[in-house]
């Protein structure tokens, strides 16, 4: 069990990303959250096993309407009261 903070740069807001992220994390049994932020960018935490979180960012990069270019990725420590993955807002 990881958790990733992440802040994807590229054409991700106005493209579905956060509703994507959402529904992949749901089918993965992933936990976190996912908001847009003011420069464009999209912020992530994502918990769960690590080869999950990176079938999660596969299928993201897959999406025909996102395009990731740059990605900060960093591990932080596991939250362990967390029992879904939500928009935040």
């Amino acid at each position: 069990m990881i958790r990733r903070h992440i802040i994807f740069h590229g054409r991700v807001q106005g493209v579905g990303f956060r509703w994507r992220a959402v529904s992949i994390a749901t089918q993965l049994g992933l936990t976190g959250w996912v908001k847009n932020l003011y420069d464009g960018s999209v912020e992530m935490e994502v918990q769960g096993m690590g080869l999950h979180i990176c079938r999660m960012i596969n299928e993201l990069q897959n999406d025909r309407f996102i395009r990731i270019e740059e990605m900060e990725n960093t591990e932080i420590p596991v939250e362990g009261n967390e029992k879904k993955f939500s928009v935040q807002y």
